[in-house]
């Protein structure tokens, strides 16, 4: 069970990670060939998009993962391939109903972000923009489905290697279509971000089509027809639609945290800091740095969505079985896996802020960015831990209390944001994401001990061991940057940055996983010794 656990978590954490670092590398040369005015047209076409295919998936990855791994306890096979027939209707139904829904609203999407008379992007543009990437909402949708009904069998590679092949199809295509676009075709830069938005559909059938090659192979199982259960009452279809909706909505509302959290920011900065007296132009250079040190934030925090993915059906089988004392254990063993990356990858982060800012984003204000990064890193931490808390209460069937403590984290984050900036104008936003997000925590833990219970005496030794390493780890890490920059690289160059970065990554490693090896080895012999 515990190498299941580990061997899914590592396929979708990786193929996750895999995904995020090219989805975070191709901005900076897509940026460089379509510059800042093509850039928000992208983000225009995007901001839209992504809020239709959470509505238009409602979750239906974790969701469906859930009831296949639920019916699959019961034994009840003819139930998971009705689930598959019919959910696979449902999801096509949804994509096309999302697509005509954001293709027709287009004009007056457009309208809330540009007008007739703007100077930078016309109407026209945008409405073309959010036309094409509309169209990808046809395919996304059953390929949350196909995803989620091979997480549910606990099978994670297809998923995986689905959403790896996604992500490459959707670059390349960015990366090419727009150089030809531009030095080719010498086409307009709307033409050149048209082709970039229009990206999301070309990844999407390649994404697809993964899946159903392996829908192929298993094609004697999935379409066999079950053996009818005597005794056991039938489930309609229209039973399915409907425990497939229940489960699903609090999904989506769980995975529009970080979206809910990032809008809160991009359209509260502007306001709040003008209302204070800074000029548009410095506020909004402020919410683009706070932006930027969010996307490094949040890249080692996609290392942990595998886990939060596949701990559902596990802990869902354990909860089915009653077994509340392995899903004590399950829940162990995620949050140390959990600890083990985010806890060096955030305060690693931490310790480099300053050079790493610089190398990431170099024309984007790097001196208040390394600062900015400095403050927001350890939230990595917090992200993550909120995400897997999370799937727990999922599983238990908790998903109202755990929407009611993102709804309370969400007014405490939106309630912050007008008062902290009158005291600490750049970084008052970033403190009201930590305090948003310790209150959605605190509610998940206490409804957590309430249902399973926590303890982590089996794994206290391990914890502390893990902090005491990255204490020693961001000691060694600061002094081997402050040497570095103060006796060999004191000006701030994009090469000089680059070394002090790496050396301190290899210096930062070194010191994490000897201090972890001492204590870890110190204890096997204390133990042996004992036994003796």
């Amino acid at each position: 069970m515990a190498n299941k656990l580990l061997r899914g978590t590592v396929q979708l954490s990786s193929a996750s990670f895999i995904s995020k670092i090219l989805g975070f590398i191709y901005m900076i040369p897509l940026g460089m060939m379509i510059g800042s005015t093509g850039n928000a047209l992208y983000r225009y076409a995007y901001g839209p998009y992504a809020i239709m295919i959470s509505l238009s998936t409602m979750g239906i990855p974790l969701a469906i993962s859930k009831m296949i791994s639920k019916y699959n306890e019961l034994e009840r096979q003819d139930v998971v391939q009705r689930i598959f027939k019919s959910g696979i209707l449902l999801m096509l139904a949804s994509g096309f109903t999302a697509f005509l829904v954001l293709y027709m609203l287009s004009p007056l999407m457009a309208r809330i972000v540009v007008n007739d008379s703007s100077s930078g992007n016309s109407l026209e543009s945008v409405i073309f923009n959010i036309k094409l990437v509309s169209f990808a909402l046809i395919i996304v949708p059953p390929m949350s489905f196909l995803r989620g009904y091979f997480q549910g069998h606990q099978t994670m590679g297809p998923p995986a290697v689905s959403t790896v092949v996604e992500q490459i199809a959707r670059v390349i295509f960015i990366l090419a279509g727009v150089f030809v676009t531009i030095k080719f075709l010498h086409l307009s830069v709307t033409a050149a971000v048209g082709v970039a938005t229009f990206a999301a559909f070309i990844g999407a059938v390649f994404g697809i089509a993964v899946l159903i090659k392996q829908v192929w192979k298993r094609r004697d199982h999935i379409f066999s027809p079950a053996a009818a259960r005597e005794g056991s009452p039938d489930i309609s279809i229209r039973e399915i639609f409907k425990e497939i909706i229940q489960h699903s909505i609090p999904f989506v509302v769980m995975g529009m945290s970080l979206p809910l959290y990032q809008n809160i920011d991009s359209y509260s900065i502007n306001r709040i800091l003008m209302h204070i007296g800074f000029k548009q132009h410095d506020a909004e250079d402020i919410n683009g740095v706070i932006s930027y040190a969010q996307v490094l934030v949040l890249l080692p925090v996609s290392i942990t969505t595998g886990l939060s993915v596949s701990i559902i059906p596990n802990m869902t089988k354990s909860f089915v079985a009653n077994n509340y004392k392995l899903m004590r254990k399950q829940m162990n063993q995620s949050f140390l896996v959990l600890m083990t990356i985010m806890l060096p990858a955030a305060f690693g982060m931490f310790a480099l802020a300053e050079p790493l800012y610089y190398i990431m984003f170099p024309n984007a204000t790097p001196e208040m960015g390394g600062g900015l990064l400095r403050v927001y890193a350890p939230a990595g931490l917090l992200i993550a831990i909120y995400g897997v808390t999370t799937s727990i209460l999922q599983t238990v069937n908790q998903q109202k209390k755990a929407i009611a403590g993102l709804a309370a984290g969400l007014i405490v984050k939106l309630a912050l944001n007008f008062i902290l900036p009158n005291y600490y104008p750049e970084s008052g936003f970033i403190i009201a994401t930590y305090f948003g997000y310790l209150t959605s925590l605190t509610v998940n833990i206490i409804v957590i001990n309430r249902n399973i219970g926590i303890n982590l005496k089996n794994i206290k030794f391990r914890l502390i061991s893990l902090i005491a390493s990255t204490v020693i780890m961001v000691l060694v890490v600061s002094a081997v940057k402050n040497l570095l920059m103060a006796l060999f690289f004191p000006k701030a160059t994009y090469v000089n940055e680059l070394i002090v970065v790496i050396i301190g990554v290899l210096a930062g490693i070194l010191a994490f996983g000897g201090v972890l090896y001492a204590l870890n080895f110190t204890r096997i012999k204390k133990y042996i010794k004992m036994k003796q």
